[in-house]
């Protein structure tokens, strides 16, 4: 999906919206109730911003949820993974953009503060790494297009899964260091 709307953009650089996108992205159709009870969010919170996507074409209505008074949201776009135009304002791009990096500092940091009370398992396979790698445009391209590769089994799983499984977020980021040449 590519957004090019400024109003659409600005209905993004909200980390509660990105939150929403990303779980029913996951999970398929949920009600707002569902999204809060998984993203610690009063469910009034979740209906609005639902809604708030839905004005901008990011979700819609699927059906009503299991007691019939509840009405479910799926995303919109058959393939959740948004392109926000090149040409777009650059403030709102790096507004959005700032957003994310927010949202998924925070999402880290509770990590970190919480940690010790993880499963030994679930510790061994979580975490974070990073480096400096000397690359070239094209094999800074190749490597972003190798993680998301690599993510795309895991995140087009279908409801059949393991019992002990859980939503774990991921975040690459690729950053040059210095000034641009």
């Amino acid at each position: 999906m590519r957004v090019t709307d400024p109003q659409a953009i600005r209905a993004l650089a909200h980390p509660l919206r990105l939150d929403l996108l990303q779980l029913l992205g996951a999970t398929g159709p949920a009600t707002a109730a569902q999204c809060g009870r998984v993203l610690g969010v009063p469910q009034a919170n979740c209906s609005f911003h639902l809604r708030q996507l839905a004005k901008y074409g990011f979700v819609e209505e699927a059906g009503a949820g299991e007691d019939r008074r509840e009405r479910q949201w799926r995303v919109a776009a058959r393939q959740p993974t948004m392109r926000i135009d090149s040409g777009t304002d650059h403030l709102l791009r790096q507004q959005l953009e700032g957003t994310v990096v927010d949202r998924e500092t925070a999402a880290i940091r509770a990590y970190v503060d919480r940690e010790h009370d993880e499963d030994p398992a679930w510790r061994a396979g979580l975490g974070m790494t990073s480096g400096i790698a000397a690359l070239t445009a094209e094999e800074a391209a190749d490597l972003k297009a190798k993680w998301t590769a690599l993510l795309a089994p895991y995140l087009q799983r279908s409801a059949d899964t393991p019992p002990d499984q859980r939503h774990v977020r991921f975040f690459f980021a690729a950053t040059p260091m210095g000034e641009p040449r």
